[in-house]
């Protein structure tokens, strides 16, 4: 008997995306998987589910079946990432099973280690490394992508202004200036829709490696003149740097601040608290009427005034704290987001079940859990276990 891919419906407050799609099956069924589907589980995100069944898969009686009789577990937010809801799951969970999803091991160890004391088998998606290999399976910059597009969107809906040079009878609308801090994957996006919508952008980010994508998306790169040297770690993200250099960027960015009428701030450091890049008196700078967006509120935020999940607006400029962008796009997030996932337990598939091989960089670095303990150093490292795992 092939192996059970299980599915179920998110339970983290607003969530509205899946972990498994139906166009999306094809290629873990072609290795052999079964699904098995709780009713419902893809409605918010727009997949109903008979579009399940005509691909194949089983739908259960409920939640508990999908449990009960999995292999292997998909979800979007598995404990990690969703430690209030997600808990109630935790009685329903066997051993010897394998769960698949954002688990936040970095900021979440202690339910990390939950999950091993369950006995089961558990993958993080947050950590899959940068290499080519892996590029089909890096779903936080399918996520990020998400969300790099719809700060946009949120922006010019919040902006008094329109985006675009606009030739009227009225006579000329000037271009909304719009500056991207961070050019990562969220604020490429960010560069590409806000020039789509016909303003006129820049960007800065840390490593200068970045100028020559920031400048053929048709935006213009802000260079500062200090030594970056050491800026991103092997995995290509971000580095968190000194007190100093924060400073010195302050105050090279307080002057791009004022002539602005939108930033789209998206820096962060896995694991870390996002280093703040925008103090209150840099926002109070800004005209009123201006706009930011902070991508970084989840991590703290990159402005000093943002709030997780509000709006806050002071001196007349609007600070917007977004949280889980991604599941405001759910149909296309969880698209992106399942093929990710499907190329992963691919790789993770030999002869038609699981087969983790500790040898391979892409299995090793995202395992989490194994054999009822945490086994993966950086979460053992926050969970103060300093001994090797087995």
């Amino acid at each position: 008997m092939g192996l059970t891919v299980g599915v179920v419906q998110e339970t983290f407050p607003g969530e509205r995306r899946v972990a498994m799609v139906p166009r999306a099956m094809d290629l873990l069924a072609r290795a052999g998987a079964g699904f098995l589907i709780e009713p419902g589980a893809g409605a918010a995100a727009g997949f109903a589910d008979w579009e399940y069944q005509d691909k194949g898969a089983r739908l259960a009686g409920g939640r508990a079946e999908v449990f009960e009789s999995a292999d292997v577990l998909l979800q979007v937010r598995a404990l990690g990432a969703n430690p209030e809801a997600g808990r109630a799951d935790l009685p329903l969970f066997h051993a010897s099973q394998t769960v698949i999803g954002f688990l936040e091991p970095l900021t979440a160890p202690r339910e990390c280690a939950e999950l091993a004391a369950r006995g089961l088998t558990t993958f993080a998606m947050e950590l899959i490394p940068r290499i080519t290999r892996a590029q089909n399976m890096d779903a936080l910059s399918s996520m990020a992508t998400v969300a790099g597009y719809k700060a946009v969107l949120l922006a010019a809906n919040s902006l008094p202004r329109m985006f675009p040079l606009l030739m009227t009878a009225a006579g000329t609308v000037t271009p909304a200036r719009v500056f991207v801090l961070g050019a990562g994957v969220a604020g490429l996006q960010a560069i590409a829709t806000a020039r789509r919508l016909g303003a006129l952008v820049s960007a800065y980010d840390v490593r200068p490696a970045v100028r020559e994508q920031v400048e053929s998306l048709g935006a213009r790169f802000a260079a500062m003149d200090v030594e970056t040297g050491g800026v991103e770690d092997k995995g290509g993200y971000a580095r968190a740097m000194s007190e100093g250099f924060y400073r010195h960027q302050r105050e090279f960015l307080t002057e791009i601040l004022r002539e602005q009428d939108v930033v789209i701030a998206t820096a962060a450091v896995p694991g870390k608290r996002a280093p703040v890049l925008i103090t209150r008196e840099m926002a109070a700078a800004m005209r009123p009427g201006s706009v930011i967006v902070d991508l970084a509120a989840e991590r703290g935020g990159n402005c000093e005034l943002t709030q997780p999940g509000e709006t806050v607006v002071e001196g007349g400029v609007a600070v917007l704290g977004p949280l889980n962008l991604a599941s405001e796009v759910p149909y296309h997030a969880s698209q992106m987001y399942a093929r990710n996932l499907a190329a992963f337990v691919l790789h993770l598939i030999k002869d038609g079940a699981l087969s983790i091989q500790l040898e391979d960089e892409i299995t090793r670095e995202t395992l989490i859990a194994q054999g009822g303990e945490v086994v993966h150093p950086r979460v053992r490292e926050a969970l103060g276990l300093v001994e090797s795992a087995a």
